[in-house]
């Protein structure tokens, strides 16, 4: 069962959530996901990548539940008809590598920014959300968050503002933030500015701050994972930047996707990462 729950005032993002139902929760499980970014379907030969590399995402492990992190389509700067068959091609490879088995969400990225309805059709009808994933019983709930134009909606520090330490998460949205280490590795005009940044720390609850597995961002192409701490608050969190699964601007050494292992053992959860080259498809 999904609830709705509409926005106050204006109704332009909805977001929805998978109320908890924790009764039966095994002492010990784990729970395999991905996070795949960046596919930029439309663009080259993008579609062909990003359909062999989401097939190797689904036969590497027992998939419950996939994280997109936006820019699924290149649909900036072409016409409505031309970013509708795009978005068509992206929703067509997702039925037919995931079917109606493996449930997913995306986030919103740069390059689908003024194609809101397109995405809302297509890819998710929420810019803004949260879902308890499969597996947990609603104890772990993925949460995507609203930066595709490089600042926040209100929406999105609405839900921070909101967490709930009775549950863990795992934060995904398109920008990267700017933390301590990144800007070696990551160019500055593909990151989120140190003001932004500040307004996404800030809005966590202080009861928060260990509850959150794991941030996840895309936008730069690049796989990155924190090797110092991203904010004297949130000294033990780990924070990615995927590669990219297509064909724009996008080195082989760079193409990939996370794999995750979520255990939870009496009601404790814990992530394992590994990052996943996919350079030949």
């Amino acid at each position: 069962m999904i609830k709705i729950v509409k926005k106050n005032k204006s109704n332009v993002d909805n977001y929805c959530f998978n109320p908890p139902n924790r009764p039966g929760l095994p002492s010990a499980i784990t729970v395999n996901l991905a996070v795949v970014g960046d596919s930029h379907v439309g663009f080259g030969n993008s579609q062909s990548m990003f359909n062999n590399l989401l097939q190797n995402v689904v036969n590497n492990g027992n998939k419950r539940y996939i994280i997109f992190g936006g820019d699924d389509v290149h649909a900036g700067g072409v016409s409505t008809a031309e970013a509708t068959r795009r978005y068509q091609q992206f929703a067509s490879i997702i039925n037919n590598v995931l079917g109606t088995n493996i449930p997913y969400r995306s986030s919103i990225g740069n390059w689908e920014d003024t194609t809101t309805d397109l995405f809302r059709r297509y890819i998710n009808p929420y810019l803004t959300g949260y879902v308890g994933i499969p597996g947990t019983q609603g104890l772990v709930r993925h949460l995507w968050l609203d930066n595709a134009n490089r600042r926040w909606s209100q929406d999105s520090l609405n839900l921070l503002r909101n967490l709930d330490p009775n549950y863990y998460y795992i934060i995904d949205f398109h920008w990267p933030l700017r933390v301590p280490g990144i800007t070696n590795e990551i160019h500055d005009d593909h990151l989120m500015t140190q003001g932004e940044t500040d307004m996404f720390f800030n809005a966590i609850p202080a009861n928060m701050r260990n509850r959150i597995l794991a941030i996840f961002t895309h936008h730069a192409h690049k796989l990155f994972s924190n090797s110092v701490p991203i904010n004297p608050n949130f000294s033990n969190t780990p924070l990615y930047v995927t590669g990219c699964s297509g064909d724009y601007a996008c080195k082989s050494v760079d193409r990939g996707y996370y794999d995750l292992n979520l255990t939870i053992q009496n009601n404790i959860a814990t992530l394992q990462t590994t990052p996943v080259r996919v350079s030949s498809l």
